[in-house]
């Protein structure tokens, strides 16, 4: 038999007499696990298509209660925003049946979240909405760059302790500060949006010195793309998760949101150490994960922590039984709302038709626009990438695919020229310069290499968002591909034929998003400041233009031509296999 070493004889005969000089390390497992962007999302069952569906909080919840039943790790479960917007259910209790406990509260409390980040379409749904919410979670909604301009203080809590065998964990909770850009004021009355990175830094310096956290979290509703700043991190930013991680000192593990995006990895920080990064997508089909070891040697009074991170498909989860007993009713009178007859189309509407040019789907849009607000001009935007209203009776629910947003509609007063340059700017953003007709119509994004990237979906990724492609209806005018930036757009005169004059001011219909300054087309294309917007903005719908699209097909006919809509992009033949191309790399067989 082989003879034990004597250091190990010396070591086990000092552990037997005198036990208490030799400690065994204590170890803590910590299991974070993470939804954002859920986009309502909250039950297996899609009510615009009427099937189910593999990604809700119902697989969610499978996974965290098969993790919550391992008596080795500590489990805490958190949200990270956009939560509030997405599917007609989370519509349907935000806005029509009001009463009592909203059902997403139920859900989040019966799941036992242990805190939230609010995101940007979380503070869309109103003040009614989420102070509601804020009262009756059972754990706390955060954002600590979200302040009360009466107190002067975080209007949410800007970040919560969470104590766990002995361990305290600190989550700091931060929102995008774009919120301004992209909302009618009215929905955040009372509040503004201070940058993220100076309030992280703030933050971390007063947790350390008032928490003395054994682990510090944050969890932001801001997206993570990799970015160089030459001239120093600008204010403001909207996506700065991975500033932040790589920036602030004391991060363990930063989680992003907002963009949507899939991220695993460690960054490096300003410790020359690594701070982990973790996105989980977005609809909950995935979830980020951080397993944490906290590993405390009383010997040495020392402690080491092993973090690994993951994305967590949940779509090949079961939804979970006891769940769908408790909430899977709630879809029923949702049923019952958006069955509900609106109209009669003639004609299929095709999404992906919007864009690659002038289309009925987008023209029934500004025709409604300028019908509703008595506007000169109409501007508008195809919101669903890849939807279909199919021709013959409509319901309420098919027009979630024709608007898929709650915004408000806006009348604003701009000049002529103002409106020549935000055609410019979209245009310029959405269609490439063509040099020949084998060029692509379109403007595709391209990596730090130059080559093309594809998107989650498997397609070539445009420049901006499809949402970002802003038409105009009550004016002629053409797109000229071959010109560049700036040199494309003609106006020949207003859709009445009456003379077009760029030092004129007309009147201007356009969703509150784009009027607010999402997408810069009115700020960094017509060149208006920010802050003179509202002074722009003669009317407001007050109500979501989705609604208002619904009452207003009620009781008008979809006409079969649009005249107010009259643009085309030339050259003809340049264009017409420029877009015959790049419509096979959108939607690919």
């Amino acid at each position: 038999m082989p003879q034990k070493p004597k250091c190990y004889l010396l070591l086990l005969t000092a552990w037997l007499l005198f036990p208490s000089l030799v400690k065994p390390a204590d170890t803590t497992f910590i299991k974070i696990i993470v939804t954002t962007d859920v986009h309502g999302h909250v039950l297996p069952y899609d009510l615009l298509e009427g099937k189910s569906r593999p990604n809700s909080l119902a697989q969610v919840y499978s996974y965290v209660m098969n993790e919550r039943v391992k008596k080795n790790q500590e489990v805490i479960l958190l949200d990270n925003g956009d939560i509030l917007q997405g599917d007609p259910l989370i519509y349907y209790y935000n806005f029509i049946d009001t009463a009592g406990t909203h059902p997403l509260v139920k859900v989040m409390n019966y799941m036992q979240y242990d805190a939230a980040t609010i995101g940007n379409h979380d503070i869309e749904a109103g003040h009614a909405v989420y102070d509601k919410l804020t009262e009756q979670f059972d754990f706390p909604w955060l954002g600590a760059n979200i302040i009360d301009e009466t107190t002067g203080l975080p209007y949410f809590r800007p970040y919560t302790v969470i104590e766990r065998n002995g361990k305290r964990i600190v989550i700091l909770g931060l929102c995008t500060p774009s919120i301004p850009q992209w909302l009618p004021q009215e929905l955040w009355s009372g509040l503004h949006f201070e940058d993220m990175v100076v309030t992280a830094r703030n933050w971390v310096r007063y947790i350390k010195k008032n928490e003395k956290p054994d682990l510090l979290i944050g969890l932001f509703h801001s997206g993570a793309p990799v970015a160089e700043f030459p001239d120093g991190i600008p204010p403001n930013l909207e996506q700065a998760a991975r500033v932040i991680a790589q920036q602030i000192e004391g991060f363990d593990v930063v989680f992003s949101g907002h963009d949507h995006r899939r991220w695993n990895e460690f960054v490096p920080n300003v410790t020359e150490g690594y701070t982990l990064l973790l996105g989980g997508g977005s609809n909950a089909r995935q979830i980020a994960v951080a397993d944490i070891t906290i590993i405390t040697d009383p010997a040495t009074n020392s402690v080491r922590k092993e973090l690994r991170g993951n994305v967590v498909d949940m779509t090949k989860m079961p939804a979970n039984a006891g769940f769908l007993d408790l909430f899977f009713d709630y879809i029923y009178p949702v049923q019952d709302f958006i069955k509900q007859p609106v109209t009669k189309l003639k004609d299929t509407l095709y999404s992906r038709e919007a864009l690659l040019g002038s289309s009925k789907f987008v023209n029934l849009i500004h025709h409604i626009q300028l019908d509703i607000s008595g506007a000169d001009i109409s501007f508008s935007a195809p919101l669903s990438y890849d939807a279909m209203i199919p021709a013959g009776n409509i319901n309420r629910g098919e027009l979630f695919n024709l608007y898929r947003y709650e915004n408000q509609l806006y009348t604003m007063k701009l000049s002529g020229k103002e409106i020549l340059d935000v055609l410019e700017y979209s245009y310029g953003n959405w269609m490439n310069h063509m040099n020949n007709p084998n060029d692509h119509l379109l403007n595709f994004a391209k990596d730090e290499n130059g080559k093309a990237v594809i998107n989650a979906y498997g397609r070539l990724q445009t420049a901006v968002p499809h949402f970002n492609f802003e038409s105009a209806a009550g004016i002629k005018y053409t797109v000229d591909v071959s010109m560049p930036t700036g040199e494309r757009i003609s106006i020949q005169s207003l859709a009445s034929g009456l003379p077009f004059y760029p030092d004129s001011v007309y009147t201007v219909a356009i969703n509150s998003y784009r009027g607010s300054g999402g997408g810069g087309h009115l700020t960094t294309g017509a060149g208006i400041p920010h802050d003179e917007l509202m002074n722009r903005i003669i009317w407001t719908s007050g109500q979501d233009f989705r609604f208002m699209i619904m009452e207003w097909l009620k009781l008008n006919e979809v006409p079969n031509a649009i005249p107010s809509v009259n643009w085309k992009v030339i050259p003809a033949e340049w264009y017409a296999r420029g877009k015959a191309k790049d419509y096979e790399l959108l939607f690919p067989q």
